[in-house]
């Protein structure tokens, strides 16, 4: 009696799922960046006379008096921090429990020898996304041998679409936040912009001022334009720094799934000579 083949059940994730609501890490950053910059940058003991419209004393009165700007600024830097944190502990959950290097030829050799059992074995031991692709490819490869119905180019479609279907499911966990973390490379920089003209504005109406210029005003404009500068190129540097490193880390996993897909298909392929 002639078998049908089914698609074989998704594997359960395990380890750090990455945190879905990224709105609530902005809102806590937001609120850690806004509180750092009027309660400890602003603390009168950092201001000459104790007074926060006076002199600063030391760098973090300077800071301070970069504006409610450098709340912003610290915000997204504070953002990117936990941001990378989070992407870390997911993305080390996805890569699995052993070297992937190590993982791809194994697998791989097991799979030329058809030694599934081993393969399986490999993929529990391993876990993680990669992990969870090559298991689902393997269930269905078994599956397809099994089929009487289809021929080698629809068991061989099977296996593909098996080990596609899969990659799309695990794809979301790795690439999750990610376009959060673009968008901050960006909005650095913007935001420094934002930050140095309204700087510069204080600056020119201090030049502007009758009867010669202001120079506590003239000081605090330049203060204010080179210290939003400054917190929004380091924000751009530390943001592009984490999307490039964690975009490397995927890509390599892609291309892992990649390899071991093509070698489940070409082994199903050399090993099976009906049409």
């Amino acid at each position: 009696m002639a078998t049908t083949t089914k698609a074989a059940a998704p594997a359960k994730k395990s380890g750090f799922p990455g945190v879905k609501a990224a709105w609530i890490i902005l809102v806590v950053c937001a609120v850690a960046g806004y509180s750092v910059w009027y309660f400890v940058m602003g603390n009168p003991d950092n201001f000459v006379g104790g007074d926060r419209s006076g002199h600063p004393a030391n760098l973090l009165g300077t800071v301070y008096k970069g504006g409610f700007v450098v709340g912003l600024i610290l915000t997204l830097l504070f953002t990117v921090i936990c941001l990378g944190i989070e992407r870390f502990l997911a993305i080390k959950s996805a890569s699995g429990k052993m070297n992937l290097a190590k993982f791809t030829a194994e697998v791989k050799a097991a799979i030329k020898a058809q030694d599934f059992t081993k393969a399986k074995d490999l993929c529990n031991k391993m876990q993680g996304s990669v992990a969870n692709v090559v298991l689902a490819s393997i269930n269905m490869y078994q599956a397809v041998e099994n089929d009487e119905h289809l021929k080698k180019a629809a068991k061989i479609a099977k296996i593909q679409q098996a080990h596609e279907e899969a990659t799309q499911l695990e794809m979301p966990t790795l690439q999750m936040n990610m376009p959060m973390v673009a968008t901050i490379v960006s909005l650095g920089t913007l935001t420094a912009l934002f930050g140095t003209v309204l700087g510069m504005i204080g600056s020119f109406q201090a030049l502007s001022a009758g009867g010669g210029a202001d120079s506590m005003a003239l000081s605090a404009g330049i203060s204010e334009a080179l210290v939003n500068t400054a917190s929004g190129i380091l924000t751009s540097w530390v943001a592009t720094v984490v999307y490039n490193f964690f975009s490397n880390k995927i890509d390599k996993l892609t291309y892992a799934l990649d390899e071991i897909g093509f070698t489940i298909a070409a082994t199903y392929d050399s090993n099976h000579n009906e049409a």
